[in-house]
Order: C-alpha cells, then structure tokens, then sequence
C-alpha cells in the first residue's frame, strides 16, 4: 500500500467518524422526548465508536454521549415515576 493510499483511508475512517459524532448528537436530541429506550442507548454506542476511531469533531461526540445518557435518566424517571415507557397524560 502506498503512502497516499494510506492517507486516503485514514481520511476516510475520520470522515465516518465524524459522521457518527453528527449522528449521536442528532439522534440524543429527539431521545429527550420519545423513543428514548432506542436513541439513547444507540446515540451513546455511536459517540464511543466516534470517540475511539478519533473524530474531529470531540465535542460533538461527547455531546451526543451525554444526551444519550439523559435520554436513558429520563426513561428511568419515566419508569419510576409512571410505570410506563410512555409519556401519559
């Protein structure tokens, strides 16, 4: 493999990092309100991946695992609070 070969692909893996840092942020945030048992969960694993393949975008990775791990103190305040998995009226 070549040098610029090599420089390509690790382009590439930041590039998809990057994208799961985007991603973890996007999907932490409507996980406040509603399908908080799936989005939170999936926004933390998506923020770790973008932590651990190096993304430049850190901050927004770590944004996303911190909205995650609301979504999931949310979901337990849910449950605890109302028995359900579901906002009630």
């Amino acid at each position: 493999m070549t040098k610029s070969a090599s420089t390509a692909g690790k382009q590439a893996s930041t590039q998809d990092a990057d994208g799961m840092a985007v991603a973890s942020f996007i999907l932490g945030l409507p996980g406040l309100l509603v399908a908080n048992i799936f989005l939170g969960p999936t926004a933390i694993v998506l923020a770790a991946i973008a932590l651990r393949r190096g993304t430049s975008r850190r901050g927004r990775a770590w944004f996303g695992m911190a909205l995650g791990l609301i979504d999931l103190a949310v979901l337990a305040i849910l449950i605890t609070a109302d028995g359900t998995l579901s906002w009630s009226p």
